[in-house]
């Protein structure tokens, strides 16, 4: 099953029967009539879009998406023994994000971007999707994972491009006491008992240094409990070239993160034959160099391998994180 959720350019929810903005007073009751978890369903996917994304695409891609990782799943699930069932119930969070080819159209999304998520209302109502998603979920068992069991239903989100940036201000901005409550992840000790269980995001059109910046909260007190996991490629020219234009450094789809230092991991994507181990992912951030596999888009082509993730290679890193989780 697969839900979707608008974001005008202020981030307001909106709703699909008028358009019209949602207050941000009555999102959870917006949520309450939109999204409905099964109870059959395992895991909880959240995919939010990147830049120039039309409103067409931007379902389209996600669909994409969900229905490659199902298909993987379906093809390959025996090389993920702790995941013998995906049932997913799908949310796309679509959001205005085209705009002209070059840098000034660059700058203008990831302006916007950055005000969605901190004049704006983006943050706050990604914050509830995920509060509401969790509420009404079983969680998974507390402890560690080895001690968690397959009964509860996972919550995993990944994003693309500017829609890494929207989840990670979302979760960053759940941890904030002195906003309004947005997640229903009670804390004991400032630890968050049931969280985001896997974050992916592909070629984040971010600095490299934002997780020290602008989302540092994300590597301590916040309801996360599993690595950031960022792809890179040596061919992303939106992060590389436009990205180092608009903001004087590569971004990170182009050249991983870098801060804050001994906190980060590096790995090579894995091929299809290869399974990722738990060891692999112990840093809080891991970059995932796929410079190999996301290829493509010589010059004069604009982004060159930003969207260059559809691979069967990008679908086997996320099922993995995914059972990685349980």
């Amino acid at each position: 099953m697969t839900v979707l959720l608008d974001l005008d350019e202020r981030g307001s929810l909106l709703d699909p029967a008028t358009g019209a903005p949602v207050g941000a007073a009555a999102v959870p009751d917006a949520l309450h009539r939109l999204l409905r978890v099964p109870r059959e369903a395992t895991d909880i996917v959240v995919f939010v879009h990147g830049w120039r994304t039309s409103r067409k695409k931007a379902e389209r891609k996600a669909r994409r998406f969900f229905g490659d990782v199902l298909a993987h799943w379906e093809t390959t699930g025996d090389r993920y023994p702790a995941l013998p069932a995906y049932r997913p119930y799908n949310v796309i969070v679509r959001w205005p994000s085209m705009s002209p080819w070059g840098r000034r159209g660059y700058e203008r999304i990831r302006d916007r971007a950055h005000a969605m998520t901190t004049r704006g209302e983006a943050a706050a109502v990604i914050a509830q999707l995920l509060g509401y998603l969790n509420r009404n979920r079983r969680p998974p068992g507390r402890g560690p994972a080895r001690l968690r069991t397959a009964a509860g239903q996972y919550l995993h989100c990944a994003g693309h491009s500017f829609g890494g940036r929207f989840l990670c201000q979302a979760i960053q901005e759940a941890a904030d006491p002195r906003r309004p409550p947005t997640l229903d992840w009670p804390w004991r000790d400032a630890a968050y008992p049931y969280t985001v269980d896997s974050l992916l995001v592909f070629q984040m059109a971010a600095r490299p240094d934002c997780f020290a910046t602008i989302f540092p909260r994300l590597l301590g007190d916040a309801p996360i409990n599993c690595p950031i996991v960022l792809t890179r490629s040596d061919s992303d020219r939106a992060a590389g070239l436009w990205h180092r234009r608009a903001e004087g450094v590569a971004g990170i789809g182009s050249v991983g993160a870098d801060a804050p230092p001994g906190r980060i991991g590096s790995i090579r994507l894995h091929r299809l034959d290869e399974d990722y181990g738990r060891s692999e992912l112990e840093s809080r951030i891991v970059n995932v160099d796929a410079s190999w596999r996301y290829r493509g888009g010589s010059w004069p082509s604009f982004t060159g391998a930003h969207s260059a993730f559809w691979h069967a290679e990008s679908m086997h890193l996320f099922l993995s994180l995914v059972a990685l989780a349980r």
